[in-house]
């Protein structure tokens, strides 16, 4: 029997009203709307702050209407109304072309709910054309009729501390008209089964499904939303779980072919070879991936691990033991720079014989025609029993032998369907390694990535230098700026090497597939608002080819619009010691490794995150010589962007970072986006702050499955399963 959370929107509200939600919200179903909850809520008796709204977005304010005048409009004919609105500090203007008949609704004293878009007009915040509910005095309690004063006196109070649900909304679609169809939908709305077991919902004193759903829809009180939303919450949580490991265990039906090293085979050459000792977390981490491929069921293994932490040469030594067993591996890398470094990296490692007998191949969208066709060759008949790319690798014309290993490098650069592609490649199942150098918090690991297997290598090789890392605050020390480049060619005066990194390629383009930097505000010349230019590597260049300091310095750009062969040979020139700085994107952010390289400049470091930064940090310091990383930025002390610089200059621990760039970002949507390509954000919880119940909700889930494999037992947990996990987001866990 169908749900009723399943029933269309049409068949609950009427088609017009259900179109502009779906077409509005993407809200299809009753559980669609029904699950679209209140971001927070308000009360007739309170104001909003109008101080600090954010220009150019939707908003929803609660405020009391001060001030109505009529005038003409001055170019052409009809009348502007204006309202002034009040929290009691600041002022927000409302204004309505040729809609004169407000002026008996918009009277000084009267309060309520106003929304729209946030525009700024000759220096004055004003909402244009908003929709707004009044709160009417007729409409309290006991409205105008005469009576007990005393009750009424209630009654009123009552009526102006009763929560209002303030849901997220768009231009078309209101606040108070989602309360209004959720209101016209929870009336008709009959008892629903729980997903969350009878025996779990009673030990930790939650509200059943139902009453959750309509409590924080229509409370009465603070405290009926609140227990609304921690039942809703652990549910999310303990679903969601139930997925992830129902899926693991899935993972683990599929055959897969055992990958064991022979007895004086590859591998054990390799490490003979080997010139320096691998740290005990690579020891540990390598037997583990060790054991999972020598499984009959395909390995499905996150590891995770610092910059700089060896996590290749796990990845190459598990390649090994593959090429033992006769098959090949294929490492999918997110840019040409990075397939071509880990290329040679691994020729180098190998060293000469080896590379000779595994022929390590590169296949990229930039090869020429002979050279592509040479490696598809080789990686078809089982030649090259290791082979590198990057999204090339996915072209229906890359066929293997016999795949027995992925090995995805920085996968939060790939989506799943990038990685499913490559994966389905393998005759059987090829057991999968996802490499990941920005370490991930145990929450998100288990909410993201809860049906892989998880490894972490967090010591750093012998011999590696330690980075200074620095804030220069242009903000309040502009006198700074030609200190950096003062220090800058000091290091260089030392035989060493730098980059400096900018947002921008020049002052019209980001990097080829990052954002566009957002503008930070500071005082123009009118005394207005104004965007700081955004460093970029055109200028840049220029100017430092043009400072004494650096006359005898080789300076060159690195890019996303440079052509494959370009930024080949510069990575080349700069690794080899013929290029003293490169200016560059972020298209150095990941693997780029050269010894030498000891300053690493980041020009507007607050226009990149936290992860970024570390990320980018993580390029010097990784030979014989100590680094420095200088953070330029122009943040004012106190914002949230200056915040994220100074972090990441108090710590070198990625995994502090991680969670405090968690922090900063205010996740909502862990599963979306990239991950899944489907509409599937967390709703109410947070990994960020919701670690113990996520932990709490997974051991309840383990043992769930455990008593009832199938949950033959649980249909109305099953049916949530379902629903939760629509079409995009179940091939998404089944891709992970």
């Amino acid at each position: 029997m169908a749900s009723p959370l399943d029933a269309k929107l049409s068949s609950a509200l009427g088609g017009r009203t259900a179109a502009a939600l779906t077409k509005g919200l993407g809200l299809a179903t009753v559980g669609d709307l029904l699950m679209h909850f209140p971001r927070r809520y308000a009360r007739r008796g309170e104001l909003t702050a109008l101080s600090h709204l954010p220009r150019d977005e939707n908003v929803t304010i609660v405020a009391e209407v001060i001030e109505v005048r009529e005038r003409p409009m001055r170019a052409r004919k009809g009348t502007i109304l204006e309202a002034v609105i009040t929290d009691g500090k600041g002022r927000l203007t409302l204004t309505f072309f040729n809609q004169a008949w407000r002026i008996k609704d918009l009277r000084p004293g009267v309060r309520g709910i106003f929304a729209g878009k946030v525009g700024d007009y000759r220096g004055t915040l004003q909402l244009a054309h908003p929709d707004y509910e009044l709160f009417e005095p007729h409409d309290w309690p006991g409205g105008e009729q005469p009576g007990d004063e005393g009750l009424r006196d209630a009654q009123a109070a009552a009526w102006a501390q009763t929560p209002i649900p303030i849901y997220p909304a768009t231009a078309s679609v209101a606040s108070w008209q989602l309360q209004k169809a959720i209101g016209v939908v929870l009336d008709t709305l009959p008892a629903l089964a729980d997903p969350v077991p009878d025996a779990v919902r009673d030990a930790r004193g939650l509200v059943p499904f139902s009453r959750a759903l309509e409590l924080i829809h229509r409370p009465t009180v603070d405290t009926e939303w609140k227990s609304a939303r921690a039942a809703l919450r652990f549910q999310e949580a303990f679903v969601l779980q139930v997925a992830l490991l129902e899926q693991r265990q899935r993972l683990k039906e599929q055959a897969a072919v055992p990958r064991l090293p022979k007895q004086g085979g590859l591998l054990e050459q390799f490490d003979a070879a080997l010139g320096f000792t691998l740290t005990s977390d690579q020891l540990v981490v390598g037997a583990e991936v060790a054991a999972d491929i020598a499984k009959a069921e395909p390995m499905n293994r996150l590891l995770q691990g610092e910059v700089g932490s060896g996590k290749t040469v796990v990845a190459l030594r598990a390649m090994l033991a593959v090429a033992d067993s006769g098959g090949q591996s294929a490492l999918l890398a997110p840019t040409e720079v990075l397939a071509g470094q880990h290329l040679r990296s691994i020729v180098a490692n190998l060293g000469p014989d080896l590379a000779a007998r595994l022929r390590p191949t590169l296949i990229t969208g930039q090869l020429p025609v002979a050279d592509r066709r040479k490696a598809t060759l080789a990686t078809v008949s089982g030649q090259a029993h290791i082979v590198v790319g990057t999204h090339a690798l996915l072209s229906e014309s890359v066929e293997f032998f016999d795949l027995g290993l992925v090995v995805v490098d920085e996968q939060h650069r790939f989506g799943v369907d990038q990685r499913e592609a490559l994966r389905r490649k393998g005759t059987v199942p090829p057991h999968v390694l996802v490499l990941t150098a920005t370490p991930i918090p145990r929450t998100v690991a288990m909410t993201v990535f809860g049906d892989l297997d998880i490894s972490t290598i967090a010591e750093l090789p012998q011999g590696r230098q330690g980075i200074e890392t620095f804030v220069v605050p242009l903000a309040e020390r502009p006198g700074w700026q030609a200190r950096i480049w003062e220090r800058l060619a000091e290091e260089l005066a030392l035989g060493r090497q730098a980059f400096v990194v900018c947002p921008a390629i020049d002052s019209a383009h980001p990097e080829a597939g990052e954002l566009p930097p957002d503008p930070t505000p500071g005082p123009g010349l009118d005394g207005t608002e104004a965007a700081r230019p955004v460093a970029n590597v055109t200028d840049t260049l220029a100017m430092l080819r043009a400072n004494p300091l650096l006359a005898a310095a080789r300076i060159e750009a690195l890019h996303g619009r440079l052509t494959s062969d370009e930024k080949d040979a510069r990575m080349r020139a700069f690794a080899t010691g013929e290029i003293d700085v490169l200016v560059a994107t972020t298209v150095i952010e990941v693997g780029v490794d050269v010894p030498n390289a000891s300053a690493m400049i980041v020009l507007d470091a607050d226009r990149f995150g936290v992860s970024q930064l570390h990320q980018l940090r993580g390029r010097v310091g990784r030979g014989g010589v100590p680094g420095l990383c200088l953070l330029v930025t122009g943040a004012e002390d106190g914002s949230l962007a200056r915040e994220r610089v100074d972090a990441v200059a108090a710590t070198l621990d990625g995994f502090e970072l991680a969670l405090m760039d968690l922090e900063l970002r205010q996740e909502g949507d862990v599963l979306g986006g990239v991950q899944s390509g489907g509409r599937s954000s967390l709703r109410l919880l947070r990994v960020a702050k919701d670690g113990d119940l996520i932990l709490e909700a997974r051991g309840l889930a383990e043992e769930v499955l455990a008593d009832d494999p199938t949950l033959a037992g649980h249909p109305a947990l099953r049916e949530a399963l379902d629903r939760r996990l629509d079409e995009s987001e179940r091939d998404f866990l089944a891709k992970s």
